[in-house]
């Protein structure tokens, strides 16, 4: 559950209601797949002939140029989260970061969603390569905070604001 129960309009649309401009929810998508790309390799080493992931990544980015309707994205987002459903560790959670990519077109707030997970796949595949817990949440850091130097300036308040809201929700992966 990234998800809050109380919607921030900062992170709805200004046609939803909300004051999130198409510019800054295109930045938020574009952010959220390059979290999600970033951990990519981790469920292609386990699942090289699957390409939902991927393929949802792609398509967010393609939604921010125009080429694919937001629905288009959505359900390529939703292929690649069924992509994780039986795999476990780093490949589940890369899996499930590019599909909360592929649906940041339809809900902005699932940019949190896509970086969060990356994060979980960085510290389970250093569990994984026999790392110790420490270990894993300083990898953890890391990656969250690569990401957090990818934010574009136009929304990285908004971002960073988010994450210290919805940290808790997002299993407090945010503590970089």
């Amino acid at each position: 559950m990234i998800l809050s129960p109380d919607r921030d309009p900062r992170l709805i649309t200004v046609r939803r209601g909300g004051s999130l401009t198409d510019p800054d929810h295109h930045r938020l998508a574009l952010w959220a797949a390059s979290c999600a790309e970033h951990v990519l390799g981790l469920f292609e080493a386990a699942r090289p002939d699957d390409p939902r992931p991927r393929e949802a990544i792609a398509h967010n980015r393609a939604w921010t140029r125009g080429e694919v309707r937001m629905m288009v994205a959505r359900a390529s987002g939703g292929h690649a989260m069924g992509a994780a459903r039986d795999l476990r560790g780093a490949a589940r959670f890369a899996a499930y970061a590019a599909g909360q990519a592929g649906v940041v077109p339809h809900v902005a707030a699932h940019d949190l969603g896509a970086a969060a997970y990356a994060i979980k796949a960085v510290r389970a595949a250093a569990e994984a390569d026999g790392a110790t817990a420490d270990q894993a949440v300083e990898a953890g850091r890391a990656e969250c905070r690569w990401q957090r130097d990818r934010l574009p300036d136009a929304v990285r308040d908004l971002v960073l604001d988010d994450q210290r809201i919805r940290n808790p929700l997002c299993w407090n992966v945010f503590d970089a």
